[in-house]
């Protein structure tokens, strides 16, 4: 996905994505944001996320890392925080030169679902929505739907992502082993 400049409203690192989420929505931000996970700031990992909105509503997502977009692109990037995150505003007519891909189209509730775990905020964002807009329903209790089942399994196909987050546990552990004087 290429994506125009645009003037930076917003850049720090985030221990959770709902932040910078909710930041889109209550500036009606019509522009997107680049989420930089903790393996590319912490192992120079490849990939970033792109979400791009209009008036603060998610409408796709991509990521680099990948190179999927629309729900997988919200399963790749969904991972443990900190994340550096830049909201970019740009005018209607430069979010239009990006394009309509439907292989990239997120449902306007889905990256609060997914990447922050808000239900609420995942409900103000599909109010606010344009009526025009797919809104997706809430999972059923009876269990996960079809999506996410797809996200956990696209994941778990990912073994340099396990691989990772194995490579970062290691680390941490130790790193806190020699914290705490153990050999």
């Amino acid at each position: 996905m290429n994506v125009p400049e645009g003037r930076l409203v917003h850049s720090r690192v985030v221990a959770d994505p709902r932040d910078p989420l909710a930041a889109a929505l209550d500036r009606s931000l019509t522009g997107y944001a680049v989420f930089e996970p903790q393996e590319t700031l912490l192992l120079d990992a490849g990939g970033h996320g792109i979400v791009t909105f209009r008036d603060g509503v998610p409408e796709q997502a991509y990521y680099t890392g990948t190179d999927r977009g629309g729900p997988s692109a919200l399963a790749d990037l969904g991972m443990p925080g900190p994340y550096h995150v830049e909201l970019v505003a740009l005018d209607d007519t430069a979010l239009d030169q990006i394009g309509d891909h439907a292989e990239l189209a997120v449902p306007p509730g889905m990256p609060a679902e997914r990447l922050a775990g808000d239900p609420a905020l995942a409900a103000s964002t599909r109010r606010a929505a344009p009526a025009d807009r797919e809104t997706e329903t809430p999972a059923d209790d009876d269990g996960p739907d079809r999506s996410d089942a797809g996200a956990v399994e696209a994941f778990l196909d990912d073994e340099a992502k396990i691989d990772a987050i194995k490579q970062q546990a290691r680390a941490e552990a130790k790193r806190r082993a020699e914290e705490w004087g153990f050999d």
